[in-house]
């Protein structure tokens, strides 16, 4: 017993001694692979840092290979007219894509390697798409393209220089039967050119409505017009075809699909659109031959408006440039002037054309706001249309001798339709002292004076008003005729709307409805009140008297179409520095009298005539798309009888004064006295617009 006891003791002994040996080399293994993986991770980190491109270039190479992706792109939405019009859309266009790579391979034919896909895809390119041969092989051939699987040869290819592309290969279609075999063989060696989608927006109007349409820079982006303001809207979302090889080495595919970008409609008419720029290029053309040049004038501006809704239906300025060709500078400037410019006057040419005079440029009003000077002060109860003025050519205040137009001639004894019909610039100063300087101020505010209207258009000026501090007697006098203070059009035409539609001042738009890609309808855009600016009662007794403006001795006369009731008021300001003579004329009208439904503004700002200060000018320009608007609008003639033509009473000689401002009449405030100077810079800062520019006077 003893000896088992002893043998099993050794056992145990030899056991423990070899779990003992066992356990130590496990520890140690364990400790070597710990240690191995800290070195690996180190070697990681150092690689990471010292040759990750290289790597990853690497890496990419091979997964290329075995995966591809390309991006799918969305269509931008189309902008159209109110009638259904397209004013802008996109057309699939086609970049012509080279893989050099694939074109440069090589492949053993009888034991030797040979470029079997060279000639036949550069004679394919020759031939069938124009291409240029040694800009083909160029590429083809430079050390740093021959290996790129991605060569752009040809941008905005179209569809059906495509679809010939591809025939030419179709070796079996009934075109190519005649082929010999040889002829078939060479045509399907044509590798490595492929043809990737794209958009070219495009406008089928070229230059019409340019200011309000705008343009983009490369199909998707945009600063300028509906297609800047909506560009959010007009784009989608692009989207992706993943191809790979799976397990099994079958090809296969996941295509996400594009988001095509919504539809814009627009409150403009194309037929309107029209009507303004024939008129314009007829006036052009009559004006042509004044002492300043070519031009008709330095600017002209025309806004049509629904005063109802705050819809505009019509927006033109002088400068037409082409929508499909933005950057062309020839039909401004001789070749020679073009040549002469660097880089920053170009792009200040440019801008100049492209921006919208009728929302960003400010100016002083004159006369047309005088209409807001009479609606204050009844609305005020500052005054009633029972009171009467008295004119003797001109009224001293503050020291200052402020003329009337007629000077020295004189208005006499006027009442407050008398004052419009005359434009006498005594009249306005009489109520403007009556209002005060407090209240004149406040209404100047609540037509929207000196501040943004809103209008869904990129740019907008905004005009300066003098803070009450600095609106002393002689300020206050001044601009209760237009003057010493500046707006933009849109402003004006927004205001003057409010006055004549029954007190209701209504934002300003562009934009109706956005659409879908299946046409439902996504957003109304309703009309926005902004508030009321007088009551119906005084509404109605300003319109009457605007009506005598059209009277055969009003100073409107030769603006009345014939046969229509309608209402009106001219303006004359006289430009900064006074002494230079210089002027911006305007006239600013509605119908039917009793019920508009069209307002129409006209500016011309220094006409391109010997004596600028003539209201006639914008006269005729109004009296011309006025005869072919109302028509078109279904608003027919009271009394057709006394319709006529529109060239047999619009000549511009002798029209009355209308209330022109002299040397003594105040500047304008400076920037810095408008409240909302930062948010103009903000706009600058941002593309949009100078708006400091925009609201200097010359």
């Amino acid at each position: 017993m003893s000896k088992r006891k002893s043998q099993k003791r050794r056992n145990v002994i030899y056991k423990r001694k070899i779990n003992g040996r066992i356990s130590k080399k496990l520890v140690g293994l364990f400790i070597l692979v710990v240690l191995a993986l800290v070195g690996l991770a180190l070697r990681i980190t150092y690689i990471n840092a010292t040759d990750h491109q290289q790597y990853k270039r690497q890496v990419m190479s091979q997964i290329q290979q075995q995966y591809d992706s390309r991006v799918i792109p969305f269509k931008r939405g189309e902008i159209l007219d109110r009638n259904g019009t397209i004013l802008a859309t996109s057309e699939k266009v086609y970049n012509v894509i080279l893989d050099c790579k694939v074109v440069n391979s090589t492949m053993k034919v009888k034991g030797e390697k040979t470029q079997r896909y060279l000639e036949p895809t550069v004679k394919a390119l020759v031939e069938v798409l124009g291409q240029d041969e040694s800009t083909v092989r160029s590429k083809l051939e430079d050390e740093e393209t021959k290996n790129s699987q991605y060569q752009i040869l040809q941008k905005e290819l179209s569809i059906t220089d495509k679809k010939k592309f591809e025939a030419y290969l179709d070796v079996n279609s009934e075109e190519n039967a005649g082929l010999s075999k040889e002829e078939k063989a060479e045509r399907q060696k044509v590798k490595g050119v492929w043809f990737e989608e794209t958009y070219l927006r495009v406008y089928p109007m070229n230059s019409l409505a340019s200011d309000l349409i705008g343009f983009t820079y490369d199909g998707t982006t945009a600063d300028w017009g509906i297609e800047g303001y909506y560009s959010s809207v007009l784009n989608g979302v692009n989207g992706r075809q993943f191809g790979y090889f799976n397990s099994d080495a079958d090809a296969e595919q996941t295509i996400i699909n594009p988001v095509d970008g919504k539809n814009v409609i627009s409150t403009i008419d194309t037929n309107i659109q029209q009507i303004i720029r024939k008129v314009l290029e007829s006036f052009q053309e009559e004006m042509s031959d004044g002492p300043n040049g070519s031009k008709a004038a330095k600017n002209i501006g025309v806004v049509a408006m629904n005063p109802n809704t705050g819809e505009i239906l019509g927006m033109d300025s002088s400068d037409w440039y082409d929508l499909n060709n933005p950057r062309d500078l020839t039909p401004f400037y001789s070749q020679e002037e073009i040549d002469a410019m660097d880089d920053q006057a170009k792009f200040n040419a440019l801008n100049n054309i492209w921006k919208n005079y009728c929302i960003t440029d400010a100016y002083e009003p004159g006369s047309t706001f005088k209409p807001m000077t009479v609606a204050a002060a009844l609305e005020s109860a500052s005054v009633t249309g029972d009171d009467t003025y008295y004119c003797g050519g001109y009224k001293t205040v503050g020291g200052v001798r402020i003329k009337c137009a007629i000077y020295p001639e004189t208005h006499g004894n006027l009442n407050l339709e008398g004052g419009l019909k005359h434009s006498c610039n005594v009249v306005m100063m009489d109520i403007a002292d009556k209002m005060g300087p407090e209240t004149f101020l406040k209404y100047q505010k609540l037509f929207n004076f000196g501040s943004y209207t809103g209008i869904d258009l990129p740019g907008e000026g905004s005009g300066i008003l003098h803070k009450l501090d600095g609106l002393g007697s002689t300020e206050l006098a001044t601009a209760a005729f237009g003057q010493g203070f500046t707006s933009t059009m849109i402003q004006e035409a927004a205001a003057f709307s409010s006055v004549i539609n029954g007190g209701t001042y209504y934002k300003p738009h562009v934009v109706s409805t956005i659409t879908g890609e299946s046409g439902a309808v996504v957003e109304s855009l309703d009309p926005v009140v902004m508030r009321q600016t007088i009551s119906r009662e005084v509404s109605d007794e300003v319109r009457e008297y605007l009506g005598s403006v059209m009277d055969s001795d009003g100073t409107g006369a030769k603006a009345n179409v014939s046969g229509y009731s309608m209402g009106g008021k001219t303006g004359t300001a006289q430009k900064i520095p006074r002494a230079d003579k210089k002027y911006l004329v305007s006239f600013i009208g509605f119908a039917p009298l009793d019920n508009p439904q069209v307002v129409l503004y006209v500016v011309v700002d220094e006409p391109n005539a010997e004596i600028q200060a003539d209201s006639s000018y914008a006269q005729k320009i109004y009296k011309r798309i006025m005869t072919e608007l109302l028509p078109y609008m279904n608003i027919f003639p009271e009394d057709p009888t006394k319709v006529e033509k529109a060239d047999e009473s619009d000549n511009t000689a002798g029209s009355v004064p209308d209330g022109t401002a002299d040397e003594n009449v105040p500047n304008p405030p400076e920037n810095e006295n408008q409240e909302n100077n930062q948010e103009n810079k903000d706009m600058l800062s941002e593309g949009i617009t100078n708006s400091d520019e925009a609201i200097t006077n010359e």
